[in-house]
């Protein structure tokens, strides 16, 4: 594999040479990247890891009855592993049929109301 380019002012051009059983470890080492999903086009729904997080984030509500936004954030950060995703469940509890977000201080209370959305 050759290399050709500049950093900076500076003229780069490198050569890399592995041999097959190297390649193959490299390939191992690299996963492949997902492509990424146009904006226009919706990302078909699979019974995935994220369907399993998402009935996993239900059932944390459901559990506990009712939780204020920060205590729920927290426990779906610890069920999704990372602060982003937690954030994704939350945003996706709040729209959910079963449950009920109300007004409570400085933080919102998210009720779980159940599959009729009554308690």
């Amino acid at each position: 594999m050759r290399i050709r380019g500049q950093i900076g002012d500076w003229p780069v051009d490198l050569t890399v040479e592995l041999e097959p059983d190297e390649w193959a470890q490299l390939r191992g080492q690299i996963a492949p990247a997902e492509p990424e999903p146009e904006a226009h086009t919706p990302r078909p729904a699979t019974a995935r890891s994220d369907d399993r997080t998402w009935e996993a984030a239900k059932a944390v509500l459901q559990e506990a009855g009712e939780l204020n936004g920060p205590q729920l954030l927290e426990r779906l950060e610890v069920l999704a592993g990372s602060e982003t995703a937690g954030k994704r469940l939350l945003v996706r509890l709040r729209h959910a049929a079963e449950v009920k977000v109300e007004s409570a201080g400085d933080a919102p209370l998210y009720r779980w109301l159940g599959s009729a959305g009554q308690s």
